[in-house]
């Protein structure tokens, strides 16, 4: 045997027993006496060998599953040699050096790595003319992290990391690449061993498998300029915004291939077209953001760099993306930065401590999801989100991140007791850090991104969620008007017999309409856990529940707010959403589902052709209030545009009583045409109406300067502009 460098006792005990946590300094080659001296630990082979310019040298045995010997200075290979026989070549990871560099470091530690998944995560790469992949984690309090996978047994004795930094651990394989299977095995400070999935994995096995994959997320081929060029005016808070949300899996399903959902390829046609042929302006994905469990429908992700693999690989989920952008539709995601599942494979304790979450359940823990809280006051914490944030927009283009239970966060006694919660340093109940990660999210996000949007899921009173950072705001574009959407359902579901007893519940919004820049949302939350579908939510007969919701949809895209709804909502699909089938694709081929259909479409198509209805959407100069009257439960408002637009009367009649002869001031004197009227034939209505539109003849009344005499059918809405073509 020949004499070399001796390994200490306590460093062969720990690389035979899978405990060594700095490996670079004890393997790989190291100068000795005019040569290099090579370690090297490979279990389960019968002979191992360095293959050189000088020839094939065998290594000696030094205890257990560790090689060592002499070789020369220069380049080298390992052959190895299995009991059977069998013989093969490879590259030993530990003669490579690191790939992070000092700038890295510093940013990661600092925790202002804007782009920290080109640091930390799976990367294909050709590293000192070898092509491999290096890999790299954050798990600052571990004793050693291990890359295990399908290229090494998933054995974490055989490639520990280096650790560099504060707490990041790298290690660059030869060999490895796209499609790999991988997680990152960790021995914490009480010995424990646990495999966890890649935090900044770009994609995963299929759930329940539970192992990364090496994605190489290089190179994609957009062709989206166009749309791009033009995204911060089809954004802007004047610009008419209708968004159509999605459950990708739900949508619609292949029952010819075991019912299984549209892949990403496949929405990106379908959907794509449909969308756009309904008139909407942006799709909004439910999250797809990798997640264990379906029935958290994604609201509870474990991969936040991985689009889910239930429906492609990452380049697929781009090719939808793109095609959307193609046809000229924005696309949102649903983003969830308030907590995260407690999956054993996932972020909860991932290096053995509360490294992501708070260790206190008062702070880390929801007790209405039974999952983890970010412990947003930990730079790289607050790196990681907000970077999160910014590579969806980067690598897949997205143009925008509804931010899922902004409330939840902003609040340190959400849904939480007395003595279940921690005051802040002031002794109050907002949770400063927390607000802080929205506003640092908001300023990079339209900082490196302008023409993007974000928007809040914000259920309570909470100031300036829409109004910039340097204002004193948290800096969104838009707010959910979640007050708005509750009353106005709660008023709709009264017999009309009855709304004359709670006629402020559809004008109460306007008394706050302009204080945030408003989307008016009817999601899948109002559509679920026995709340029956927006159709059954209706009073009255069939043919009344229809008129119903003909009337309110009317109403929505009459009101001031952007606009946005459910799948399935826009053809009044009669059951509630199950995230485990489809769309109630049959109904919507029956005539009075139709009808709403067409409706929708034709509102989308109004609202994007009507400046009036959306410019001053967030002006309180925009909105006009003509007449109400409780007892009659009518409504007339105007909506008042820019210099030269058409102004815009709306008109409600929330009772089954036709009104004919119903005057109502006007804005201006000539004719109106009647854009809309929910109570055409064409959408399943009785047909009354006012032929076409109505000329404003009569004496000024309700302030205007001019009326006239209108037909408001029963249960309806109607849209008049004033008509410029003549």
């Amino acid at each position: 045997m020949a004499t070399g460098p001796q390994l200490a006792r306590n460093d062969r005990e720990a690389l035979n027993r899978g405990r060594m946590g700095h490996p670079f300094a004890v393997l790989g080659p190291k100068a000795h006496d005019g040569g290099l001296w090579l370690t090297a630990f490979h279990p389960g082979l019968a002979a191992l060998s360095a293959v050189t310019g000088a020839g094939v040298i065998p290594l000696d045995r030094v205890e257990g599953d560790i090689f060592a010997g002499p070789i020369p200075d220069g380049p080298y290979r390992l052959r190895a040699q299995s009991g059977a026989g069998a013989e093969w070549d490879f590259d030993d990871p530990y003669r490579f050096g690191p790939v992070l560099g000092e700038m890295d470091l510093h940013l990661l530690a600092e925790g202002t790595h804007r782009r920290l998944w080109q640091a930390l995560g799976a990367h294909p790469m050709t590293h000192e003319g070898v092509a491999g992949t290096h890999f790299a984690v954050w798990a600052p309090n571990a004793r050693r992290v291990s890359v295990i996978g399908d290229f090494n047994e998933w054995d974490g004795r055989r490639h520990p990391m280096r650790r560099v930094g504060q707490g990041v651990w790298e290690i660059f394989l030869p060999g490895p690449g796209d499609g790999a299977l991988y997680k990152y095995e960790i021995l914490d400070q009480s010995g424990a061993v646990t495999q966890k999935a890649d935090p900044v994995g770009f994609g995963s096995q299929h759930p329940p498998e539970k192992a990364s994959i090496v994605r190489d997320i290089a190179g994609y081929g957009w062709r989206d300029d166009a749309w791009m060029g033009s995204r911060a005016e089809a954004q802007d808070r004047r610009a008419p915004i209708s968004i159509y949300e999605v459950h990708p899996g739900s949508w619609r399903r292949r029952w010819d291939q075991n019912g299984r959902p549209l892949s990403y390829r496949e929405l990106a046609r379908d959907l794509v077209a449909y969308a756009k042929d309904m008139g909407f302006t942006h799709l909004e994905l439910m999250p797809v953001s990798e997640f264990p469990f379906d029935g958290s429908w994604g609201y509870q992700p474990v991969g936040l760099y991985a689009p889910t693999i239930r429906f492609g690989p990452p380049h697929e989920f781009r090719d939808l993306v793109d095609a959307a952008h193609q046809a000229g539709l924005g696309v949102l995601l649903d983003w969830v930065p308030g907590h995260f599942p407690t999956d054993p494979h996932g972020l909860a304790r991932f290096d053995g401590t509360a490294l992501y979450e708070h260790a206190d359940p008062r702070e880390g823990f929801h007790q209405d999801w039974n999952t983890l809280i970010y412990n947003y006051g930990r730079t790289e914490v607050q790196n990681f989100l907000t970077a999160n944030a910014l590579y969806w927009l980067e690598e897949y283009h997205i143009d925008g991140l509804r931010v899922d239970a902004v409330a939840s966060m902003l609040y340190r006694d959400y849904s939480r007791r007395d003595g279940e919660w921690v005051p802040n340093r002031d002794g109050g109940r907002e949770n400063y850090e927390a607000i802080a990660f929205l506003q640092a999210m908001n300023v990079q996000t339209y900082g490196q991104h302008p023409g993007i949007m974000t928007v809040a899921e914000e259920s309570t009173s909470f100031p300036m969620v829409s109004a910039p950072v340097d204002m004193g705001g948290l800096g969104f574009g838009f707010k959910w008007n979640m007050g708005w959407m509750n009353d106005t359902l709660r008023y709709m579901a009264h017999d009309p017999v009855h709304r004359r007893h709670h006629h402020d519940l559809m004008s109460f919004g306007l008394v706050y309409a302009f204080s945030e820049n408003f989307i008016l949302p009817i999601s899948h939350d109002e559509v679920v856990h026995g709340k029956g579908s927006m159709l059954r939510k209706m009073p009255g007969d069939a043919w009344q529940q229809f008129a119903n919701l003909r009337a309110y949809y009317g109403f929505m895209w009459g009101h001031p707010g952007k606009k946005l709804i459910f799948m399935g909502c826009e053809f009044a699909q009669p059951e509630e959403w199950n995230h485990d089938g489809e769309l109630n694709w049959h109904a919507a081929a029956q005539a009075p589902h139709q009808g709403v259909q067409a409706l929708v479409r034709d509102l989308n198509r109004i609202y994007r052709e009507t400046p009036a209805l959306h410019r001053r959407d967030a002006d309180p100069g925009g909105f006009q209030w003509i007449a109400t009257d409780p007892a009659q439960s009518t409504y007339v408002w105007q909506r008042i545009g820019e210099a030269g637009d058409p102004p815009v009367v709306v008109a409600c009649n929330f009772t089954p009583v036709p009104r004919t002869g119903f005057r109502i001031g006007m804005p201006r004197p000539g004719p109106w045409r009647e854009a809309i009227n929910t109570d055409a034939a064409i959408y399943g209505g009785s047909g009354m109406g006012n032929m076409g539109g109505v000329s404003a003849d009569g004496p000024g009344q309700d302030g205007q300067p001019a009326s006239a005499a209108v037909t408001l059918p029963p249960l309806s809405v109607v849209i008049f502009v004033a008509d410029d073509r003549n």
